[in-house]
Parts: C-alpha cells; sequence; structure tokens
C-alpha cells in the first residue's frame, strides 16, 4: 500500500488525526478535507506544521512508536492552522508556523517524558506566544463568526463545534470533522456531538453572545473534554460529564474576564485544564476509596 511504502504520509495523517485524540490516517483525510472546506490557506499551513513537526521528531530521534502514532503531529497541526486562521498569510507567517511547529513537537515530547497528559497545552503556548509577538491586536472576537444560515441554524451547533476545532465555523467543515472521528470511535463522535450542544446550552444560560455560540465557539473545548472520556464503560459517561461542566466553566470564565484577548483568546486551554482537573480528581477518589456509582 501507498502509506507502507511512504511511512512518513501515514505519521502526517495521524498527526492531524491526533487533533481529536484519533489514531486513524483516514480520519487525518477526513480532517484535511473538512480543513480545506473552510480555507486552503489553512489546509496547506496544517500539513505543513504536522509534517515539520513529525520531521522533528524523528531528527531529534523521539520515540518511533509515538511518531508514528502521530503524537508528535497534532499541536504543530493546530499551530500552523490558528496562526493561518489568525493572519494572512506571509513570508513572516510561515516562518512562524514552522518555528512554531518545531517548538510545539519539542514541548509535546517534554511532557511526554515526563509522563503529563498535557493534550493540545504544546499547542495553547505556542500560540499564545506567537500571537502576542506577531500583533497583539489579534483577538477572536471577530474572526470566528460565521453569518447564520436560516431557520436550522440551532440544528448545527453540535457540528460546528466540532467545526471549531481546527478554527472553522463552516458546518461543512464540522461535519467532516465529526465524520472523521465517527468513522474510527462511534462512541467518540457521539460524545463530542453531545457535549457541543451541552457546551452552547451552558453559553446560552450565561447570557453570551448569540453569534458566538451559533459560530459554534463554545462548543469546540467540550467536544473535545468529551471525547477525551469516550469509551465503552458506563461509568466514562459519568466523567465525560464533569470533565465538560469545568471545561465549560473556564473557557466562560476565561471568555468574560478578557485577560486572553492580547493572546488570542483561550484556544483549547479549557480543554486541557478541564480534562487535567478531572483526572486529578479520578486520583484523589481512587486514593479515598470513594465510591461513585454510575447507571
Amino acid at each position: 500500500m501507498f502509506f507502507e511504502k511512504i511511512p512518513f504520509t501515514s505519521y502526517v495523517l495521524k498527526g492531524v488525526s491526533q487533533i481529536m485524540l484519533q489514531e486513524n490516517r483516514w480520519t487525518g483525510l477526513l480532517f484535511l478535507a473538512g480543513i480545506f472546506a473552510g480555507s486552503w490557506q489553512c489546509g496547506l499551513a496544517t500539513i505543513l506544521a504536522t509534517a515539520v513537526g513529525t520531521l522533528t521528531a524523528i531528527l531529534l530521534k523521539f520515540d518511533h512508536k509515538r511518531i508514528a502514532a502521530g503524537l508528535y503531529g497534532f499541536s504543530p497541526a493546530l499551530v500552523g492552522a490558528g496562526i493561518a486562521f489568525f493572519f494572512q498569510t506571509g513570508l513572516i507567517i510561515w516562518v512562524s508556523i514552522i518555528a512554531g511547529s518545531v517548538l510545539a513537537s519539542i514541548l509535546q515530547n517534554y511532557f511526554i517524558k515526563k509522563d503529563i497528559p498535557a493534550y493540545t497545552f504544546p499547542f495553547v503556548v505556542v500560540a499564545w506566544l506567537l500571537i502576542f509577538l506577531l500583533d497583539t491586536s489579534a483577538t477572536p472576537s471577530d474572526l470566528f463568526y460565521l453569518k447564520t444560515e436560516g431557520a436550522y441554524d440551532q440544528l448545527y451547533l453540535g457540528l460546528r463545534g466540532f467545526g471549531q476545532v481546527i478554527f472553522q465555523p463552516k458546518t461543512l467543515s464540522g461535519l467532516l470533522f465529526f465524520a472523521g472521528v465517527l468513522l474510527h470511535n462511534p462512541i467518540a463522535a457521539l460524545y463530542g456531538l453531545t457535549a457541543a450542544f451541552l457546551g452552547a446550552f451552558i453559553a446560552c444560560l450565561a447570557n453570551l453572545s448569540p453569534e458566538s455560540i451559533t459560530s459554534g465557539l463554545f462548543g469546540f473545548n467540550a467536544v473535545l473534554s468529551a471525547i477525551a472520556f469516550a469509551d465503552s464503560q458506563k461509568r466514562s459517561a459519568f466523567w465525560g460529564l464533569v470533565a465538560v461542566l469545568i471545561t465549560m466553566f473556564l473557557h466562560i470564565a476565561l471568555v468574560k474576564s478578557e485577560w486572553l484577548n492580547a493572546f488570542g483568546g483561550v484556544l483549547t486551554f479549557p480543554f486541557v485544564a478541564g480534562v487535567g482537573t478531572t483526572l486529578l480528581i479520578q486520583r484523589l477518589k481512587k486514593k479515598t476509596g470513594v465510591s461513585i456509582n454510575s447507571a
């Protein structure tokens, strides 16, 4: 097969798929299709960044199994998609994407070696730094909105939540991302879709901007948090819900504070912090022996 002849291609595609915690090259292809459907610049930047991050891992002789699984590609992929989304692509932006991808891959390896579940945190750190250095006026307030599509807007919220994971507000992009997750892990796809609607509902209760809610801006972190706990065990639904609630609390609090606007907004930090907090609660529960029954 093609992927066996050129394994680097498989590494890159799996790197893209790992953005939503999936290890599947066909999922990666669907993700790329969704990104290109929203923005060809973001699509090219994602491919370049994932390739650079993966190549960095190879040249620095990071763990081969993790390279093959795409674990050094997803944070660089988000760096590429994010920077290309925030800024008009030019020489400085492309150089920044390459440099940021190298740094994100190195940071990812640091957390992997320390056995810390950092998820997309290397992307968050690098993106915050680049956005602040490139243009301190860049905020997500006007960049992520999508004009309403009519009477069925509320039905699209879940898909747009998926789309915004990789900076794409279009419903078609979200549909392709959802299909990619569904292909590899149907439970994760359903968890994520449910969480996207839940995130939008919580944002409505918090009286946040209808435009931002409709665009899926309060769904993407919830999507990732739910997917992180998605498996066939019934207890996972409980922990997924806990993670989503913590994530949404952090997401809404940070958005309202406007502390991170100069750095491009919250990005996926609420997901990282929400899941990390939930994992800490799980560990504390095990140590104390507290029993949490699930249906």
